[in-house]
């Protein structure tokens, strides 16, 4: 059993009319999160995680943000290309474990579609996700409502052959 750690962190757009992308869902009633792709901090988070417990480097490593192909791409196509990445290299998600610390906007409604849509992303059961939201008690950046962090930890399984 091996076990990655992941954080991003990214602002909210200044003047966004495009809503919010989280954990592959779009929250209409949030700003854009400032990216390279779709600055989807949830799943960037992710994605380090598992890169991590693969030992496999991190996710500017593998799409570095002056990559013109990556520019505006939908972060769940960056989630498949890693997850066939580890699985290549011997690797089976077990789990998938994040937390979104955000002030606004309220994300409860959003942490069930938001696990659907990372276990579809990466072909493993809904009950292999778990994500869960939190604020900063309105300390800092974050607590001022100006970004979203997440931390992320996921579990893999060498996969025996």
């Amino acid at each position: 059993m091996r076990t990655g750690i992941g954080y991003d962190i990214h602002k909210f757009e200044v003047n966004a009319e495009l809503s919010l992308r989280l954990g592959g869902i779009d929250i209409h009633e949030a700003r854009r999160l400032l990216g390279h792709s779709d600055g989807d901090a949830l799943i960037h988070a992710v994605i380090d995680a598992i890169l991590g417990a693969a030992g496999a480097g991190d996710i500017g490593s593998h799409f570095p943000s002056d990559d013109p192909s990556t520019e505006g791409i939908d972060s769940r196509e960056l989630l498949r290309r890693v997850q066939r990445l580890v699985a290549a290299d011997g690797f089976s998600i077990v789990n998938i474990d994040a937390t979104v610390i955000a002030e606004t906007p309220r994300l409860g409604d959003y942490l069930g579609l938001m696990c659907e849509s990372l276990a579809t992303a990466l072909g493993i059961q809904k009950n292999q996700v778990n994500v869960k939201a939190t604020t900063n008690e309105q300390v800092g950046s974050l607590g001022s409502g100006d970004a979203i962090a997440v931390m992320a930890v996921a579990s893999l399984m060498e996969t025996v052959e």
